[in-house]
């Protein structure tokens, strides 16, 4: 079976009020896809639908080959509490909870995995230092380490670039370059264009609804960033909700 991530016509939102409408489009195994518009175009709502946080409020998402537990998910950087004074060790260790539990022992294994991925990601030195102690980069740094430890074959990474330094941003897209290499599926959710250019052969551009799908040049035409901007200028925020699927 070919494994794929199939939209048939979904509208995504809130409270019954869509954020983004009538998406239709696959998404291979193993695509490098980013997923980019204007503020405001639904890019973070489509990221909560694809890993189940979200109910379509028409039309089905539907994970061919894959499930719930095969993805993972990275959060924008502002919505990361880090105010709890949690280790950098064993924020980075929650990446393995769907393999070992919330409640049992950490192995000599575990730890040997553990204690790489903080390696893979320049965190070394940094396993005793608190999340509100560190950079913004660095905080980045440790949610990939924890992504590595899921080991997840589809990755939805959500505007993983705001606000960290040009190198952790390097680093870090090195990173994506070894998921994408091991036939990983990554869809990350991008503002900086040129980035997405030269590292992202596929792209979707959003505007409340799909407006280019395909190979990352052909859709990010200036014919067509300048009508997904337009669009989403006009949006209606109080356009009627949604009634299928009402109570």
């Amino acid at each position: 079976m070919s494994h794929s991530i199939d939209l048939c016509d979904v509208t995504l939102g809130y409270g019954r009020h869509p954020a983004v409408h009538h998406l239709n489009g696959r998404i291979e195994a193993g695509a490098l896809l980013a997923v980019v518009g204007p503020n405001g175009a639904g890019k973070s709502t489509l990221l909560k639908g694809l890993m189940g946080q979200l109910k379509p409020l028409d039309g089905r998402i539907t994970l061919n080959g894959f499930g719930v537990r095969d993805i993972a998910y990275l959060p924008q950087l502002a919505d990361i509490d880090r105010s709890f004074p949690l280790p950098v060790y064993d924020f980075v260790a929650m990446g393995l909870w769907r393999q070992v539990g919330l409640f049992k022992r950490i192995g000599a294994g575990e730890r040997g995995r553990i204690e790489a991925a903080i390696a893979s990601v320049g965190l070394e030195g940094f396993e005793t230092r608190t999340l509100g102690s560190l950079s913004g980069g660095q905080v980045q740094r440790a949610l990939f380490a924890r992504l590595l430890l899921q080991d997840a074959r589809v990755i939805l990474l959500d505007e993983p670039f705001n606000a960290i330094d040009a190198k952790t941003a390097a680093d870090l897209l090195d990173l994506i370059g070894r998921w994408h290499a091991e036939a990983r599926t990554v869809i990350a959710v991008m503002h900086d264009l040129e980035t997405v250019r030269r590292r992202f052969p596929q792209s979707w551009l959003l505007a409340r609804e799909l407006l280019a799908a395909g190979p990352t040049d052909e859709v990010l035409r200036a014919e067509n960033l300048l009508r997904a901007r337009r669009m989403v200028e006009a949006f209606d925020p109080f356009a009627a909700a949604c009634d299928r699927g009402a109570a």
